[in-house]
């Protein structure tokens, strides 16, 4: 029997990740001071908002955020890894793996705004999203530094990182364990956007509102063709196309924006 171990102590009364929702919009909030340290329980409760979001028709996008300030997660918790012994240590990597694939296999568009410092498993949290934002800030750092622990990013890092960047770009950060300004991280692909710090989140919600507005089952289906089509074959990632595709063409919002074309005005989707 495998023990369970303890969430330590230094964790607050109340929720790691919060869950909120308004006009169509989640919110995944994190606050687990003082760095948005994960554990198994900030894990859990992260997969819970994930549930939240699948289930909850009402929701058309998702905005992840921290509100601690200046940090949006420094990743795991290394004084609770460097406490449990390996077996826990395995199956908290599976289970927070299984937790950031869970974003990538809903069917919804998740935004991340990185307010502040994103490193280690931080960063691993983000590269799960869709799109991230990030402040502008100079002094913010970006980067997955775990080999200066003597480990990997073992959260989807090194899966993720490459597919995004590229394997040679990714090694080279990942090996040296560099921290990139938000502009660096821009200029690899890492960020989409950049804004500054006291206009981040509006323009966050602004991207946000729009998907929300728009065709937001088609916009969530472009996802899923993106982001699972990626790991298959051609002829495979075709068929999906075409499977999901037939999937939209009897949506009121398919038979909307259809009409809307030949009438040569604006559609207005329901997201149905």
């Amino acid at each position: 029997m495998v023990t369970q171990e303890k969430t330590p102590a230094s964790q607050t009364d109340g929720p790691a990740v919060r869950f909120e929702a308004s006009k169509g919009i989640g919110y995944i909030k994190l606050n687990k001071p003082r760095a948005n340290l994960y554990d198994r329980d900030f894990m859990q409760q992260l997969s819970d908002a994930v549930d939240e979001v699948r289930f909850n028709d009402d929701v058309k996008v998702v905005i992840m955020m921290s509100e601690l300030p200046g940090m949006f997660s420094a990743g795991a918790d290394i004084k609770m890894l460097k406490a449990s012994n390996p077996t826990f240590k395995a199956a908290f990597c599976m289970g927070a793996q299984e937790t950031l694939q869970k974003i990538e296999r809903t069917p919804k568009v998740f935004i991340a705004a990185l307010s502040g410092h994103t490193v280690g498993g931080g960063l691993e949290i983000a590269l799960a999203t869709d799109i991230r934002f990030a402040t502008d800030d100079p002094g913010t750092q970006i980067g997955l530094p775990e080999v200066k622990l003597g480990v990997l990013p073992g959260t989807g890092g090194t899966q993720r990182l490459t597919r995004l960047v590229g394997p040679s770009r990714a090694l080279d950060l990942m090996i040296t364990g560099k921290m990139l300004s938000p502009q660096e991280a821009l200029d690899l692909g890492i960020v989409n956007y950049l804004a500054s710090p006291d206009q981040l989140e509006a323009k966050v919600e602004e991207y946000a509102t729009a998907i929300a507005n728009g065709a937001s089952k088609a916009i969530g289906l472009i996802k899923q063709a993106v982001v699972q089509g990626k790991e298959v074959g051609l002829d495979s990632g075709l068929f999906m196309e075409r499977e999901l595709q037939n999937r939209l063409f009897i949506t009121q919002d398919a038979q909307e924006g259809l009409q809307a074309f030949m009438d040569k005005r604006q559609p207005e989707f329901h997201g149905k």
